[in-house]
């Protein structure tokens, strides 16, 4: 049995993806709408901004997701959100973000995969493929990254908007 390690938890987090939600449950894993993406940008208007949207279902993303824990960790002024955006119960965004050393991060959550307006209201050109980061900067400027993240271009990025 493999105890304490990224596959343990990795079985935890997938073992809820069917399951709903109480909403008891709900703690800091904000639910996503159409909306919701608005209040992320009015909350850090003139601040730099990352957003990384990620799923449950998505392998490279649940590899990818401890990185951004490390990252954040190096950088803990990094104004950092995350968005899942496929089906999954708040239980598993929230161990999944736990187990990736994200606690505390401000994250999002749909219950299930984001409709056409729900990505359209992120960005406009996304069908909806995962994982995606959006560097926002202080002035509104976005640059998108499809796929995993080299954390070096996040460092980078970083150093020049802070």
């Amino acid at each position: 049995m493999i105890r304490n390690s990224y596959a343990s938890w990795l079985f935890s987090a997938c073992a809820f993806v069917a399951q709903p939600a109480s909403s008891t449950d709900v703690g800091t894993v904000r639910p996503f709408d159409r909306d919701s993406f608005t209040q992320i940008r009015s909350a850090y208007a003139h601040k730099p901004l990352v957003v990384h949207i990620w799923g449950l279902t998505c392998g490279p993303c649940l590899v990818e997701l401890p990185k951004w824990g490390q990252m954040k960790k190096a950088h803990p002024d990094m104004n950092l959100v995350l968005i899942q955006a496929d089906e999954g119960s708040v239980d598993a965004v929230k161990v999944a973000v736990e187990h990736a050393g994200l606690k505390g991060v401000e994250s999002w959550s749909t219950r299930s995969e984001l409709d056409e307006f729900e990505r359209a209201s992120i960005d406009a050109s996304w069908v909806g493929d995962m994982p995606r980061t959006l560097l926002i900067s202080a002035d509104g400027v976005v640059t998108t990254i499809k796929g995993v993240v080299d954390q070096r271009v996040i460092t980078r990025w970083l150093a020049t908007h802070d």
